[in-house]
C-alpha cells in the first residue's frame, strides 16, 4: 500500500471515530449532568463558605441585622408615640426657643384674588433670580400665576467677593435689566413694579419688609462693613441711585415662600416643607400659640390686626431624644462638625442618606467581604457616595441593574464591576434607609399638623383638609420619596381619629420666585401692618 493509500485511509478511520464518539457523548453526556452538576454546585458552595470564614458573618446575616435596624422604628404604632413626644417638643419651642419656631411678620396669606404685576428676587448661593410674575386671580383655568419673564444670574466667585454695598450694586444693575424689559413689554418708560425678595441668608427680620442683614456664609462678603443694617435699605439705596422706580413690599425664607406659592392656588395650604440638601418646614399658627417674648418688639398695630402668623420652625433642629438611630447614624452624628445640631436633617435629607449607605458599605466591606473586601476608589471618603447614585439604585428597573452598576463604578472605581447580588444588596440597604427617612419626616409632619390642629382647638376628626407645600429636590425627584411619606401620614392621620388623606404633599413649583411676588402682593394690600 502506497504512502498516499495509508493516508487517506487513516483520515477516513479518523471521521469515523470522531462521528461514533460524538453520537456516544451525546447519549452519555445527558445522563452525567445530574450527577456532575451537584459536585460543581458543592465545589462552589465551599469556596463561597470558605471566604466567609474568613470575615465575621455572612452577606444574608449582616443584612438581616440592618434590616432589623433600620425597620424596627418605623412601625405604624411606633410612629404614633414619637409623634406624640415631637408634639410636646414643639410646644416647648413654641414658648421659649430663639433660634426655632421663629414667627415672621407675615400674618395673612393670600385668597387668590391678588392681582398685579411683581418683580420677584431669588437670591441663593449660586444664582440670583428676577422674575417679572403676572397675579391674575385664581381661575377655573389656571393658578392664576404667570411668569412673564424669568432670568437667572449666575452668582460667581467674583460676585461673591465683592464687599459690602458693591454687592447690592450689582443687584440693582440686574433690577434695572428687568425693568428695561418689563417697559418694553408694556410700551412704557417709567413703569412702577413693586418687588418681593426671596432671601435665602440669615436675617434679623424687624417687618414685613425690613430685616438686619446677618453673616452670610457660603464665601459672600456682601455683610462686609454693612452687618446689622437693614437689607431693604441696602437694596432700595443701590436701585435708587439708578433711578429704578421699584419698591421692595416683601422679605420672605424659603419655607415661607413655598407656603405662600401653593395658598395662592390652593387656599387649604397651611403648612409648607423644604427637602433637598438640607431641610425646614413653616406652619401658619394663631399668634397666641407662641410665648409672647417671641415676638421681640412689634408694634401695637401688628398684634392689633395679626390672628395667626406664619412660622419658621426650624424643623431640622427636633427630634434628637425621639427619633431612633443606628450604629451608623451615630457614627454620621459623632464625627459631624456640629453634632447633635440639625438631628432630624441628618436622618432624612440628600446630604445625609448617601453617607449612611456608605457607612453601612464600609462596614460590610469589612465584615462580609463585600467587593472582595477592597474598598471602590474614593468610597473611604465622608460623604463621597452620593445620595444622587443611591436614587440611581432605587429607580433601577433592569433585571441585572446596568444603570445602578454604571452610576456605582463611574463615582467609584473598581478593578472588576459589582456582582449582581452586591448590587441588590446596596439597592436593599438604600431601599431600608429611604423608607425610614420617609417615616421620620411624616411623623414630624403630622406632629406639626397635630399641634397646629390643636392650638386651633380643632379636634382631628374635625379638622378641615390641609394641604402640605412642597420643594426640593428629595421631595421632587427621589424615586417613590413622596409617595412613601404620604402612605406614612395616612397612616398617622387614621391613628389621630383624620381620615386618611387629612394631610396632603403638594409640589409647589417655581415657590421661591412665585412665594416672594405673592408675598409682596399681600403686603401691598394691607397684609403686613
Amino acid at each position: 500500500m502506497t504512502s498516499v493509500a495509508r493516508y487517506y485511509l487513516r483520515l477516513i478511520f479518523d471521521f469515523w471515530i470522531r462521528s461514533r464518539l460524538r453520537r456516544a457523548m451525546s447519549v452519555i453526556l445527558p445522563s452525567l449532568v445530574p450527577i456532575v452538576q451537584p459536585v460543581f454546585q458543592n465545589e462552589r458552595k465551599r469556596v463561597r463558605d470558605v471566604a466567609e470564614r474568613m470575615y465575621d458573618k455572612s452577606m444574608e446575616t449582616f443584612a438581616n441585622e440592618v434590616q432589623a435596624a433600620f425597620e424596627a422604628p418605623v412601625k405604624h404604632e411606633r410612629l404614633w408615640n414619637m409623634s406624640g413626644k415631637l408634639q410636646e417638643e414643639y410646644k416647648d419651642k413654641l414658648r421659649s426657643s430663639t433660634i426655632s419656631m421663629l414667627p415672621s411678620y407675615q400674618h395673612t396669606l393670600p385668597t387668590g384674588s391678588e392681582q398685579g404685576d411683581v418683580l420677584a428676587l431669588d437670591v441663593g448661593g449660586s444664582t440670583f433670580r428676577a422674575g417679572l410674575i403676572k397675579l391674575r386671580g385664581k381661575a377655573k383655568d389656571g393658578d392664576g400665576l404667570q411668569v412673564r419673564r424669568v432670568r437667572n444670574f449666575a452668582i460667581d466667585e467674583r460676585t461673591r467677593q465683592l464687599p459690602g454695598r458693591q454687592f447690592f450694586d450689582w443687584m440693582a444693575s440686574r433690577i434695572g435689566e428687568m425693568l428695561v424689559e418689563y417697559n418694553h413689554m408694556n410700551g412704557t418708560t417709567n413703569a412702577r413694579l413693586q418687588m418681593g425678595l426671596a432671601w435665602s441668608f440669615p436675617i434679623e427680620q424687624t417687618s414685613p419688609s425690613t430685616g438686619r442683614l446677618l453673616k452670610m456664609g457660603k464665601g459672600f462678603r456682601a455683610g462686609h462693613g454693612v452687618e446689622g443694617a437693614d437689607l431693604s435699605e441696602l437694596i432700595m439705596t443701590a436701585c435708587h441711585s439708578r433711578g429704578l422706580n421699584v419698591e421692595i413690599c416683601a422679605i420672605v425664607n424659603d419655607g415661607a415662600a413655598t407656603l405662600l406659592s401653593q395658598a395662592y392656588r390652593d387656599p387649604a395650604t397651611r403648612m409648607s416643607l423644604i427637602l433637598g440638601t438640607g431641610m425646614n418646614a413653616a406652619v401658619f399658627l394663631p399668634v397666641s400659640a407662641l410665648g409672647r417674648d417671641k415676638y421681640g418688639k412689634r408694634s401695637d398695630n401688628w398684634y392689633a390686626v395679626a390672628e395667626r402668623v406664619v412660622v419658621n420652625t426650624e424643623l431640622s433642629m427636633f427630634g434628637k431624644q425621639v427619633l431612633p438611630t443606628t450604629k451608623w447614624d451615630d457614627d454620621l452624628n459623632s464625627n459631624h462638625r456640629l453634632p447633635d445640631f440639625q438631628p432630624l436633617e441628618y436622618l432624612i435629607t440628600g446630604r445625609y442618606l448617601g453617607e449612611i449607605l456608605r457607612l453601612v458599605m464600609l462596614e460590610a466591606i469589612s465584615t462580609i467581604g463585600l467587593f472582595n473586601g477592597q474598598i471602590p476608589e474614593r468610597l473611604d471618603e465622608p460623604y463621597a457616595f452620593e445620595t444622587r447614585t443611591l436614587a440611581t439604585f432605587e429607580s433601577d428597573r433592569t433585571s441585572n441593574l446596568i444603570d445602578a452598576s454604571a452610576a456605582f463604578r463611574s463615582a467609584h472605581p473598581m478593578r472588576s464591576p459589582p456582582k449582581l447580588h452586591e448590587l441588590e444588596f446596596i439597592r436593599d440597604i438604600g431601599r431600608l434607609a429611604s423608607r425610614r427617612a420617609a417615616a421620620y419626616l411624616a411623623t414630624s409632619l403630622h406632629a406639626l399638623w397635630a399641634v397646629r390642629t390643636s392650638s386651633e382647638g380643632i379636634e382631628p376628626g374635625e379638622a378641615t383638609h390641609v394641604t402640605v407645600a412642597c420643594d426640593g429636590s428629595m421631595i421632587e425627584k427621589y424615586p417613590d420619596f413622596r409617595q412613601w411619606t404620604q402612605r406614612f401620614l395616612n397612616r398617622l392621620c387614621s391613628l389621630s381619629g383624620a381620615s386618611e388623606g387629612a394631610v396632603t404633599l403638594e409640589l409647589a413649583p417655581e415657590s421661591s420666585i412665585f412665594g416672594a411676588a405673592v408675598a409682596a402682593s399681600c403686603m401691598a394690600e394691607g397684609g403686613g401692618a
